[in-house]
């Protein structure tokens, strides 16, 4: 997830529990699928370094507000399937998957560490995935 912007006397708010704070594709072919979407919908990319390749930030071609990412199918991304993830931000990450299980959910991914935020990616009982997402700062209720 890209950072929100903020001077540097002003930290950035947190983002509000239960909202949607990141979408992204992950894909076999991430350059291909990302000069797809700049065709289809005109959006404009920006690599980001993932340590020997590069993923995309995809963004508005107006403004160049990042609006989502297209990711290689490497690394912790190598088991995902071809599809937009949702990435909702939640209060407490290790209370949210306890819930995920104790209603029929299961665990896609192990709980990552970003930069001090957290992630997993689950599926819900219908199958549907999503990411859960708990920033470095305290979201807001």
């Amino acid at each position: 997830m890209p950072a929100m912007s903020a001077t540097p006397e002003t930290p950035p708010p947190a983002p509000a529990v239960g909202s949607i704070g990141w979408l992204d594709l992950t894909v076999p072919d991430a350059v291909r699928v990302r000069d797809f979407y700049a065709g289809v919908v005109g959006w404009t990319w920006s690599p980001v370094d993932m340590d020997g390749y590069a993923d995309f930030c995809l963004n508005e071609p107006a403004s160049g507000r990042t609006v989502a990412g297209v990711c290689h199918a490497r690394g912790d991304n190598a088991n995902l399937p071809p599809v937009w993830l949702l990435y909702v931000t939640v209060a407490d990450l290790a209370a949210s998957l306890a819930q995920v299980a104790a209603l029929g959910g299961t665990a896609v991914t192990p709980v990552r560490d970003m930069g001090g935020a957290k992630m997993a990616v689950v599926r819900d009982p219908a199958g549907a995935m999503l990411a859960l997402f708990q920033p470095a700062a305290a979201p807001s209720a």
